[in-house]
């Protein structure tokens, strides 16, 4: 675990996410008290999109582009 100040991680922000790619545990500091962590994203569904899957769930109306009512306030 490495631990970089704010200004350095701002500095060097693109050579950090190079190294969580690598697999390094980074932790970002203010004034010594970490304060957050940077992790790799790893994704939970890559399955491929299903076109369709929700068909006949949603109602479009003849009228819907129609303008609305006036409202008394």
């Amino acid at each position: 675990m490495t631990i970089y100040n704010i200004h350095e991680a701002k500095t060097h922000f693109s050579n950090l996410l190079d190294r969580v790619l690598k697999g390094e545990d980074i932790v970002i500091a203010k004034a010594g008290k970490p304060v957050a962590r940077i992790l790799p994203f790893v994704a939970e569904d890559l399955s491929p999109r299903v076109p369709g899957i929700d068909k006949g769930k949603v109602i479009i109306l003849p009228d819907f582009d129609e303008p609305l009512p006036e409202f008394d306030l």
